[in-house]
C-alpha cells in the first residue's frame, strides 16, 4: 500500500518539480543574458519532456527498459491524438508557418526513426534492440534540430519567443533546487510503483508505460491545451505537443538507450505504427482541405477516436 501511495504522490512531485525547475531556470537564464527565444527553444521546450526524461533515466538504471520504451511511445501517441485532438475540437488549430515548415517534419522523422532503429530484423540482425549506436544517432538528430532552430531558421525569431518573467535570484535558486529534488524523488517513486503494479496486476511494464504512465505525464499538457484552446490559442498547444514529441524521441529515448540498450518487443510495433500513421495524417490535415494549415474539429474528433482505439488495443488486446 505504501508503494502505491508513493506512486501517486510521485506524479505530484514530478509535475511540480518540472514546473519549478522551468520557472527558476528560465528566470536565471534571462539574468545570464540568454534571449527569450533560446530559453523557449531549450529550457521551456525541454521542460515539457522532463517528466518522461526523469522516469526513463530511472527505468534505464533499474533495467526496466520496457517501461522506458513504452513511456516514450505512449506519451507521443497521447500528445498526437489526445492533446492535439482535444485542442482542435475546442477550436480549430491554425498551424504556425514555422511549425509547418520545420517541426511537423521532424515529428514524422522521429516516429519513423523509432520504427527503423527498433526493428533490427529489417537489416538482417537477430536481436531487436535500440543500442548505444542508435542512441548516438537520435542525439545527433536532436543536436541538428537545435542547430536549425537557433541559427538557420530566421523566422523562428519572430514566431517562437517565450514570455519569460524575471523573479528574484534567491527564488530562482530555490525553485531550481526544489524542482530537481521533486523530479528525483517523484521519478524514483514512480518507477518503483510501476514495478510493483506490474507484479500485482500481471501486466507488462511496457503496457503500463504506454497507457497509465504516459497518460499521467501528459496531463499537464492536456490541461494547458484545454485552457489555451478556450482562449483560442490552439497554435500554442499544437506547438508544445509537437515539440514535446521531438524531444521525447530524440533526447529522452536517446539518453535512455545510451544508459542501457533497450530490448524491443515486436508486439509494440502496432503502437509505433499508429504513431507513424497519425503523424503522417497530421501532415495531410495541415496541407489538405478547404482551410490549409488548419486542423478542423472533424479532424480533431478523428484524432481523439484514434486515441481510444490505441487504449483499447493496448489494454484489452495487447
Amino acid at each position: 500500500m505504501l508503494t502505491y501511495i508513493l506512486f501517486i504522490i510521485g506524479f505530484i512531485f514530478l509535475i511540480l518539480g518540472a514546473n519549478w525547475l522551468i520557472t527558476g531556470a528560465s528566470s536565471l537564464g534571462l539574468r545570464l543574458g540568454l534571449s527569450q527565444l533560446i530559453i523557449g527553444l531549450t529550457i521551456v521546450a525541454l521542460g515539457t519532456s522532463l517528466p518522461e526524461l526523469v522516469i526513463n533515466v530511472f527505468a534505464s538504471i533499474n533495467g526496466s527498459t520496457d517501461l522506458a520504451m513504452g513511456n516514450v511511445i505512449g506519451s507521443n501517441i497521447t500528445n498526437t491524438l489526445l492533446v492535439i485532438g482535444v485542442a482542435a475540437i475546442i477550436f480549430p488549430i491554425k498551424v504556425q508557418q514555422i511549425i509547418n515548415k520545420r517541426d511537423i517534419w521532424f515529428n514524422l522523422l522521429a516516429a519513423i526513426m523509432v520504427l527503423l532503429l527498433a526493428n533490427d530484423f529489417i537489416f538482417g540482425r537477430k536481436h531487436n534492440v535500440i543500442n548505444q549506436v542508435d542512441a548516438l544517432i537520435l542525439l545527433a538528430i536532436m543536436i541538428y534540430y537545435l542547430y536549425v532552430s537557433f541559427f538557420k531558421d530566421k523566422q523562428a525569431k519572430s514566431e517562437s519567443s517565450e514570455d519569460v518573467k524575471i523573479i528574484p535570484l534567491s527564488r530562482s535558486i530555490v525553485f531550481i533546487v526544489l524542482g530537481g529534488v521533486g523530479l528525483f524523488v517523484g521519478g524514483k517513486w514512480i518507477v518503483s510503483g510501476v514495478s510493483q503494479l506490474s507484479t500485482d496486476l500481471g501486466a507488462s511494464e511496457s503496457a503500463l508505460g504506454l497507457t497509465l504512465i504516459a497518460g499521467a505525464t501528459s496531463l499537464p499538457e492536456l490541461v494547458t491545451t484545454i485552457i489555451a484552446a478556450r482562449k483560442k490559442n490552439t497554435d500554442i498547444a499544437f506547438g508544445n505537443a509537437i515539440g514535446s514529441n521531438i524531444f521525447n524521441i530524440f533526447l529522452v529515448l536517446g539518453c535512455s538507450a545510451l544508459i542501457k540498450p533497450i530490448d524491443f518487443d515486436l508486439a509494440m510495433n502496432v503502437q509505433i505504427g499508429m504513431l507513424v500513421l497519425f503523424s503522417f495524417l497530421l501532415m495531410l490535415f495541415i496541407h489538405t482541405g478547404k482551410a490549409k494549415t488548419t486542423i478542423s474539429r472533424r479532424e480533431g474528433i478523428l484524432l481523439v477516436f484514434g486515441y481510444f482505439c490505441f487504449l483499447y488495443y493496448s489494454i484489452y488486446v495487447n
